[in-house]
């Protein structure tokens, strides 16, 4: 329940605000005096301001422009809550009428938003006006340089805080990990160079783990339930040597979070598991999928799955309603169904690109591998095979020069491209093993990409930018930064998509641009990729009273057609802020979140 103190928080925050809505009769009247407030406040502030400097003045026209549209009742019919109806009660002491979840979460979104319709979002209040802009020529470049020089200095600093795998000291640990891991599982260093001895003894069960590395009382109960119930679990020996031996999670956290499930997650995938409406599938593959095999959300690219397993699992894939086990068997789509794919792609000559992902494609092998690009590179009208793996970074021994012949075969510039997209999450996972895999695509003319999903485990000051540098060091290209969606049984990884749109502009924003050539993205269900770097992309509907914010994502057709938006409700800031305090980060550092609408 709301602290009291919010309540007076909020009444100075906007003293006119209040005083329209206490002055209202109803939430109707209150809703005529706050529109016009809002239309004669723009009208002002878009006459001569001096009192504002231009980037201020920008940020109280965007927040007096937010709070018009969640007062609307366009907005109150898409999410069904009414933020004013909630406001009014609560002005008007009319405390039974409020919601039992009222938190300090949407107090604080009301408070800043409040704030930033006055032109007092405190964004700016430290910043002094940079020294360099009062001068001219080699005198302002000069101080303009030892400006940038500090600049720098700091942000690395904050970056390098985040370990690579390159460093000297995590391979001189992971040698040992490996050594350790070899004595349990009975292997020797031939063995851990070959990828079918680490698919043959891919860990399944906490208790081979626990002999490896410590594992908390929980870490151990979500995995030995998630075995039980016959939810996927499975880590290679690989992966496993990148985890640290204690269970502190002080370096590995994003290691461990990828593979090992929160006991939450494994009792929402127990509830859910046996409901055939597809609720697990959040991206609504179903209903953008013209033929088994096949999904298709854009006019010149299509998904084929001809494998539906993976040598580990991820547990925060959007997939993960499909996959069954570790290396099932039975996974390999039958020939059937691999036929009428090729042949639906033959009659679709619109499609120019074809993703081929799963599960896993490249833990097929070289032969079923060779005969799915032969296929695909037999169709005249295909142009790309975009190869989807996150092979690399689980387990790079599987990257042979036997693979690399298969699949440069294929790659034929000036005809045909064949491109890999692979999925490191942390610099953590960045390796040399990984970095020779990289190459070795490289080496055969092949480009390399990464997608990352932007979770908890990232998300932290510049922990995304220590990942973009580790990757351009060992040949991969960002490409996509995921929002984290609302999926129910992931909630310990989502990050508000505020979080996203702060780490584009102030930590990617500052780095080389080949490093920053990611797109932070929301994939919306059923629709396609939707861009959040501006907000013609995305608006705020409302907040709600747990403070969560509720956004209308807009189709990539946009201005190209008719189609479509999507609602949903996004994870609340103070939430996450409080997790990050529990992680040991400062929240004044994240002071600016508030106002990335």
């Amino acid at each position: 329940m709301y602290k009291k103190k919010n309540v007076a928080r909020l009444r100075y925050a906007n003293p006119t605000v209040w005083g329209l809505i206490s002055d209202s009769v109803d939430v109707s009247v209150a809703r005529t005096y706050l529109i016009g407030f809002v239309s004669e406040m723009v009208r002002i502030l878009n006459l001569e301001s001096p009192r504002l400097r231009s980037l201020e003045w920008s940020q109280q026209i965007q927040c007096l422009e937010i709070f018009r549209k969640i007062i609307s009742v366009r907005s109150e019919r898409l999410t069904k809550f009414s933020l004013l109806k909630l406001l009014w009660h609560l002005i008007h002491e009319k405390y039974d009428e409020l919601p039992e979840n009222l938190s300090d979460g949407f107090f604080e979104e009301m408070i800043h938003l409040f704030r930033g319709m006055q032109g007092r979002s405190g964004i700016y209040d430290d910043e002094r006006y940079p020294e360099f802009a009062e001068l001219h020529g080699r005198k302002a470049a000069v101080m303009r340089s030892d400006q940038l020089d500090g600049l720098a200095r700091k942000y690395l600093e904050r970056s390098g805080k985040y370990l690579s795998g390159l460093e000297n000291d995590i391979i001189a640990e992971r040698k040992q990990n490996r050594d350790r891991i070899l004595n349990v599982l009975k292997g020797g260093e031939k063995d851990w160079a070959d990828h079918r001895w680490h698919l043959k003894h891919v860990i399944r069960d906490s208790a081979t783990l626990g002999k490896i590395i410590s594992l908390k009382t929980e870490e151990r109960e979500a995995i030995d339930l998630a075995r039980s119930r016959k939810i996927p679990f499975g880590i290679t020996p690989y992966y496993v040597s990148l985890m640290d031996r204690e269970s502190h999670r002080k370096k590995d956290h994003a290691v461990r979070a990828q593979v090992i499930p929160p006991l939450n997650y494994v009792r929402a995938m127990i509830a859910n598991r046996d409901d055939k409406s597809g609720a697990l599938d959040f991206m609504l593959e179903h209903d953008t999928s013209p033929l088994d095999l096949i999904t298709r959300r854009y006019p010149h690219i299509v998904i084929l799955k001809p494998y539906n397993t993976c040598s580990q699992i991820c547990v925060y894939c959007q997939r993960n309603w499909e996959i069954h086990d570790v290396l099932e068997p039975g996974a390999m789509a039958s020939a059937k169904k691999l036929r009428q794919a090729y042949d639906w792609l033959r009659a679709h000559p619109a499609v120019r690109e074809v993703l081929v992902t799963g599960g896993d494609p490249l833990i097929m092998g070289d032969r079923r591998i060779d005969q799915i690009l032969s296929e695909l590179a037999g169709i005249e009208s295909i142009e790309c095979i975009r190869i989807g793996s996150r092979t690399p970074v689980v387990l790079p021994q599987r990257i042979t020069d036997d693979l690399m012949t298969v699949i440069g075969r294929y790659h034929v510039p000036g005809k045909r491209e064949i491109a890999l997209v692979t999925h490191f999450e942390h610099s953590y996972e960045v390796t040399p093993e990984a970095m020779q895999a990289v190459q070795c695509f490289r080496k055969k003319g092949i480009s390399v990409y990464n997608q990352a999903v932007f979770t908890v485990e990232n998300s932290r000051r510049f922990e995304l930018v220590a990942l973009r540098r580790a990757l351009r060091l060992i040949g991969v290209d960002p490409y996509y930064t995921f929002n984290t969606k609302g999926k129910e049984e992931t909630k310990n990884y989502r990050v508000p998509m505020a979080r996203l749109r702060q780490e584009t502009k102030e930590e990617a924003r500052l780095m080389p641009g080949l490093t920053r050539t990611d797109e932070p993205v929301y994939n919306v269900p059923g629709l396609g990729k939707n861009y959040i770097r501006a907000l013609q992309h995305h608006s705020v509907l409302t907040f709600l009273p747990d403070g969560s914010r509720v956004y209308e994502f807009h189709p990539w057709e946009k201005n190209l057609a008719l189609a479509n938006t999507y609602i949903d409700k996004d994870v609340p800031i103070s939430d996450y802020l409080a997790e990050l305090k529990r992680r040991g980060e400062d929240p004044s550092d994240y002071q600016s979140i508030w106002y990335y609408y």
